[in-house]
């Protein structure tokens, strides 16, 4: 404990908060994301099938989850370190990478991506949504729960000696199941043992966010040092974003880049435009929850990635940042979402 205080956590070890730099609180670099494959529609089976090719990029772009091939971003090592080379030009420090147990987590590959390009990574602990769940995990107690994830931030995880430095994306589903209610429970009270930060993928419903914070709340977990990540496809309500916000989590919009038409998870969803997700910070900012906010892009298909037309990890970097400049945003408050606020959120107490 006394190690960490004061210190953030990566996968080449610790550092002082001051180097993290512009910071990217929910990427990921290597995964697979087969857990959520969804099944194309009728008719789109042979687009579905087909190797990315630009022709199929529209297709890809609305229908990110019925392809198995843009699943496995973890084929894509060389597109990602060019990346984050480009990343770091751009003026990036730190990415939060956010594969938990259950999404083909790569601590080595993650570890030499941060020799490579000398982008900062911080790796997750914990565990993903009850799809991914094992058996063993299903059977575990809290507190068994708790030491293993513990073990990944103290001592290492997945047979190295490579710590994670959050916990988190801690996964869960709506209704949240009770597996999923176990490791949150065991994130909160290995959140209190350490001191450390916490990241959260809510399910899919606008009431998700505060379920978990209760949750986390009466297990003792540090609600002021927890991300709430996918705001931008939960609440669009803004008194209820703002009744949320008042909870005292950080604020997470992490899917800058991301726009389609129908979103298969949640036919009820309008997926923003970014040009409405930075409206929304403007909003929460006027509100004054500068303090709270959070961004990044969620990169997790292969399409996400300019090797394949997409956005890539430096989107707000070069587009978005501008974009909240023009709206009202001033460059201390962008600095604080870029900058101060992960650093804060990321420093072990």
């Amino acid at each position: 404990m006394s190690a960490l205080s004061g210190k953030v956590q990566t996968v080449l070890g610790l550092i002082e908060p001051d180097q993290l730099g512009r910071t990217m609180t929910h990427e990921h670099l290597t995964m697979t994301f087969e857990c959520c494959y969804f099944p194309p529609a009728p008719g789109d089976e042979t687009v579905a099938q087909a190797p990315i090719q630009m022709k199929n990029l529209f297709w890809l772009k609305q229908n990110p989850y019925s392809s198995h091939e843009n699943l496995l971003l973890l084929q894509e090592i060389s597109a990602v370190r060019e990346e984050l080379h480009e990343y770091r030009t751009a003026g990036g420090g730190t990415i939060v990478e956010n594969t938990t147990q259950g999404l083909s987590r790569d601590l080595p590959c993650l570890k030499q991506l941060a020799k490579d390009t000398g982008v900062h990574i911080v790796a997750g602990a914990g565990y993903y949504v009850d799809a991914t769940h094992s058996d063993a995990t299903r059977k575990m107690t809290v507190e068994k729960l708790s030491d293993v994830i513990v073990t990944e931030i103290l001592h290492g995880a997945d047979g190295t000696d490579i710590r994670c430095g959050v916990i988190g994306e801690i996964g869960c589903s709506w209704p949240i199941t009770e597996s999923e209610k176990r490791v949150l429970r065991a994130t909160a009270h290995a959140q209190t043992e350490l001191g450390c930060p916490v990241i959260i993928h809510p399910g899919r419903n606008p009431g998700a966010p505060a379920e978990i914070v209760r949750i986390l709340q009466e297990a003792g977990g540090d609600i002021s040092k927890t991300v709430m990540s996918h705001l931008d496809r939960t609440i669009f309500d803004i008194g209820e974003l703002m009744d949320f916000a008042s909870m005292g989590s950080y604020l997470e919009y992490d899917l800058f880049g991301t726009e389609m038409l129908n979103y298969a998870y949640n036919l009820e969803v309008d997926m923003p435009s970014d040009s409405q997700r930075v409206k929304t910070l403007a909003s929460l900012v006027q509100e004054g929850y500068e303090d709270s906010i959070v961004i990044a892009h969620d990169v997790h298909t292969k399409n996400r990635l300019t090797k394949y037309g997409g956005h890539g990890y430096s989107h707000i970097l070069k587009n978005i940042v501008p974009k909240m400049l023009s709206r009202g945003i001033s460059q201390a408050q962008v600095d604080k979402i870029l900058i101060g606020n992960p650093k804060r959120w990321l420093t072990f107490k």
